[in-house]
């Protein structure tokens, strides 16, 4: 239904689609009872019917609409004059009811407007009854098919004029009678009558309306030429001239194109006329006109029509062709000449009968030639060669295209693919045939199944009593199927899972299918056995499958503890190989120690050795503290001092420095961005884990290659040896060198502590320690990627920073500070005997004045209230009851001005949460460190006094 189309009282009733006017047709319409035509209350009547009726019912020009597949009379009152005694019945009636007399003279012409084809009648006698009398009467009128607003044809309209009396007056009367009648003519039809010797023409007010003129003044022949569009005034002229040629005197018959003169509007105008002659001349040409604009542009829709059948016919995926009124096949569209493997132009009728397989061509003509006699549709399977000479099936559809008067101007037909149904379908005859068979195998199959499996296979309904057990129930639960069926599950389970049991039933017979659930059913012995169950649910009732996992249950614990067992044997293969590593380079350090040691005994030793074997003890003092610290950066247990640097600004100090160390003959390279990235960090760890990745790199070189350090900002950390990654963002700082690459059997073990692949000698195997420990006690992680022969790449990922402050590079204030003391008073707070006596000892040597407390406890009571006269406190970390942390916190709550100074060797208090603002000395200290912190923090003291 068009748009604007509403039915019942809620949209346009009939009063509201023909509110007023129209005569005496417009009040009937407004009181017709439609309740028993298809046609429905005119409210809901399609946009198209409704405006052409409010145009009919307004006009005096006779008129009529049928609409819808029954043709449903509509008209108006001129109309219902012609009607005579059919009306008012007709209102509302189908059209072949209403003219049943006659409608074998215009059901042709009724069908050719159905189809889109408006038809031209004139002077057409019919026998009617009017004012209760029965006479003949004649009628010029037109059929026109009235289309909806998807220019489908759902009726048709008929304008008409009675034509009775000109028809008697050019029989009968004389010509001044005629020229009477025509002038008192007011229809849709005009009838002009042109004085060609005065070159003048009547013309009635419907004529000069076709021409866009008003009604007022004559019309001349110039008018009427200027009147006709260009394009149509030689043709129109040449028509003219022949009527009034006396040799010729031919009817003039002429359809043009009109240009309104006062509205510029283009119409189509049909005219018909012939020339009076007298004396061998022409003196006057008489005739009609008719606006035909609307049966053009039906006409024009048409040919659209027709050209867009050819373009869909093109691109449809079935074969399609065309023949003449007698079968014979002329036009195929490119889908066949593809098929068939011949150029376009190349298949006419006898080629096309030539492609169809041989045992089908007999059949198909024979069923061909009775269709095109019998004019009905045409339906056939028969196979049609291809290009490569195969065959397949095509279903093969057509149906005539009739004229307007019914005879078949032409057959359209298509040809659609249908092998592979085909096949399908004998595949499924054969299927049917062996599926009774089949379903008999199946069953024996399942049969089979149920009896001889040694799962458990079960039937429960939703109320958990089973219907149904194969014999495995024996076998695994030791209870026949006569003793299972009928109870509920509850009965078997283990009263722990029996709650569990059934929640999972619940979600079963939801049709959630279970997919290896577990629990435990007690064996007839009353031992547990562990079940795992599929499930799947049909009919209201859930079908089982369990599997007894119970021997799987207790290889699972057993194997749990053997990996625990195994666990711990690796755990104690690594502290060996760990304590071994440390004893073996511990001891080769003490050896120096302990041989430098003995040769200083001796009272003649010459002053020069005295200093050489001075020096190799401080030497080997600072490799054992640098050993420890890579011990504790590998254990995440060194003390950071981190600090926010720009990774940019070191990485080029670090590039400097490996020139250095690395050789002339490797190249180092720095790719770095071109803003700031910081991180927070311990700078000396930091450089210390890039100088060991770069030594390991160097190595890894053979002393020649390109060492590449990148800086890449703002990433995520990926996910590195199975650990989780993070969004970030991270710095990643990369070293790619050039070298033979790691192999992947040593690729996994790069970072144990103590593991080397190097010569005894030459490396600890700590180095990559240090570097795993640093970054992750930094917040980070390290990841390294290796190819044998094609170099590696190591990349340590650091999170970022705020810029808020940057370390600077320069030295340490302390380093400008002069070593010993003024007499101030140091309190020492040491647990360990040897190591207290020993510190007091270097402070008085400085100059200061020391106290010494064994504890933080014997430390409080000394500083008192007041601070007991105490310039500092050098305190231990790790030590019995109060720990130096806890003592520094407290002093730093009680006496804010007296400053503590932390020493320690190892703290993991230290290690995780730092030195909590406090200084701190790393063992082992030298006395020059020492003098210079209690100098500085001194200092400092007294800065704030001031």
């Amino acid at each position: 239904m068009e748009e604007g189309a509403q039915g019942g009282d809620g949209g346009l009733g009939t009063a509201a689609a023909f509110r007023s006017g129209g005569g005496r047709m417009g009040a009937m319409l407004r009181g017709h009872d439609w309740s028993g035509s298809s046609l429905g209350d005119p409210g809901t009547w399609p946009a198209c019917l409704r405006s052409t009726v409010s145009l009919m019912v307004g006009s005096r020009f006779p008129m009529f609409v049928a609409f819808g597949p029954e043709l449903r009379l509509v008209y108006n009152d001129a109309y219902a004059e012609i009607l005579g005694q059919r009306h008012p019945a007709a209102l509302g009636g189908r059209f072949r009811d209403v003219f049943s007399d006659v409608w074998s003279h215009v059901e042709p012409l009724v069908d050719r407007a159905l189809a889109g084809e408006a038809t031209w009648s004139e002077n057409v006698p019919f026998l009617i009854v009017r004012h209760g009398y029965e006479e003949t009467a004649s009628f010029t009128f037109s059929y026109s098919p009235l289309r909806d607003g998807d220019d489908r044809v759902v009726g048709m309209f008929c304008a008409c004029s009675e034509t009775t009396a000109q028809v008697s007056a050019q029989a009968d009367l004389s010509e001044s009678d005629v020229r009477l009648r025509l002038a008192t003519e007011a229809s849709g039809i005009g009838f002009w009558d042109v004085d060609v010797v005065n070159d003048t023409a009547f013309w009635p007010d419907s004529v000069k309306a076709m021409f866009g003129m008003s009604s007022d003044g004559p019309v001349t022949g110039a008018e009427f030429l200027a009147g006709v569009h260009p394009a149509d005034r030689d043709a129109t002229m040449s028509a003219f001239a022949a009527a009034v040629d006396p040799g010729r005197r031919a009817a003039y018959d002429a359809e043009y194109r009109t240009v309104g003169r006062d509205d510029g509007v283009v119409r189509w105008v049909a005219a018909k006329g012939r020339g009076l002659f007298e004396d061998g001349r022409c003196v006057r040409v008489l005739g009609t006109a008719i606006e035909i604009t609307a049966r053009k542009r039906s006409e024009e829709a048409l040919r659209a029509s027709e050209e867009q059948f050819r373009v869909l016919s093109q691109v449809l995926p079935n074969l399609v062709w065309a023949t003449d009124a007698a079968g014979a096949a002329y036009w195929f569209n490119e889908r066949v000449y593809a098929y068939a493997g011949m150029r376009p132009g190349d298949l006419d009728a006898e080629g096309w009968l030539a492609i169809i397989h041989p045992d089908d061509r007999a059949r198909v003509a024979e069923r061909w030639a009775a269709i095109v006699a019998a004019r009905s549709d045409y339906q056939c399977e028969y196979r049609l060669r291809r290009g490569d000479g195969t065959y397949r099936w095509f279903l093969a559809r057509a149906q005539p295209v009739l004229d307007a008067d019914g005879t078949v101007v032409r057959w359209v037909g298509t040809s659609t693919d249908i092998d592979d149904q085909k096949l399908a379908m004998a595949e499924l005859l054969g299927f049917n045939e062996s599926l009774e068979q089949r379903v008999a195998e199946r069953t024996a199959e399942r049969d089979r199944v149920w009896q001889n499996s040694r799962d458990l296979l079960v039937v429960v309904g939703a109320d958990g009593l089973f219907r149904a057990v194969n014999p495995a129930w024996q076998a695994i639960l030791g209870q026949s199927p006569s003793e299972v069926v009928g109870r509920s599950f509850l009965e078997f389970v283990w009263p722990e899972d029996a709650a569990l049991t059934e929640a999972a039933l619940a979600r079963a017979s939801a049709a959630d299918d279970l997919d290896n659930f577990e629990n435990r059913y007690r064996h007839a012995d009353g031992t547990p056995r562990w079940i795992s169950w599929r499930t799947s649910v049909e009919g209201g009732l859930v079908y089982a499958y369990g599997r007894d996992v119970t021997a799987e249950k207790t290889q699972g614990v057993a194997l749990l503890h053997a990996e625990e067992a195994l666990r711990q044997s690796q755990k104690l293969e690594a502290v060996g190989q760990l304590t071994g590593g440390v004893a073996h380079d511990f001891n080769n350090l003490l050896t120096i120690i302990r041989s430098s040691v003995d040769f200083l005994r001796r009272p003649a030793l010459a002053e020069e050795r005295k200093v050489r074997y001075l020096n190799a003890v401080s030497d080997t003092v600072d490799r054992a503290a640098k050993l420890t610290g890579q011990l504790l950066a590998f254990a995440r247990r060194q003390t950071l001092k981190p600090e926010t640097v720009d990774v940019g600004t070191r990485l080029r100090g670090v590039a400097e420095l490996l020139d250095t160390v690395t050789g002339a003959r490797i190249t180092v390279r720095t790719e770095l961005p071109e803003h700031p990235c910081c991180v927070r960090v311990d700078v000396s760890q930091f450089e210390t884990a890039l100088v060991n990745m770069a030594v390991n790199a160097r190595d890894a070189m053979d002393g020649e290659g390109t060492l590449t350090l990148r800086l890449d900002c703002g990433v995520p950390l990926p996910s590195i040896r199975g650990h989780a990654g993070a969004a970030g963002p991270f710095a990643a700082v990369s070293l790619a060198d050039t070298g033979s690459g790691i192999p992947p059997d040593v690729l996994m073990r790069i970072f144990e502590p103590f593991f080397t692949t190097k010569e005894v000698g030459k490396g600890t195997g700590l180095g990559l320690s240090q570097v795993f420990g640093f970054a992750k006690q930094s917040g980070g992680d390290v990841a390294v990627a290796s190819q044998p022969g094609r170099g590696t790449t190591f990349t340590l990922y650091l999170p970022e920073a705020e810029m808020d402050f940057v370390a600077g590079g320069g030295g340490d204030e302390a380093a400008h500070l002069e070593p010993g003391g003024a007499g101030q008073r140091v309190l020492v707070v040491e647990d360990n005997v040897e190591v207290g006596r020993f510190a007091t000892q270097i402070l008085q040597d400085l100059g200061y004045e020391t106290t010494w407390a064994a504890n933080a406890e014997e430390a409080l009571d000394r500083i008192g209230p007041d601070g007991g006269g105490f310039d500092v406190v050098f305190s231990d970390v790790v030590m019995p009851g109060m720990g130096g942390i806890e003592l520094a916190k407290l002093l730093r709550a009680r006496l804010p001005n007296l400053p503590v100074v932390l020493a320690s060797g190892y703290s993991h208090v230290l290690a995780e949460k730092g030195a909590h603002g406090f200084e701190l000395l790393q063992k082992p200290y030298s006395a020059d460190q020492v003098s210079a912190v209690l100098r500085r923090v001194v200092r400092n003291r007294r800065s704030r006094r001031t």
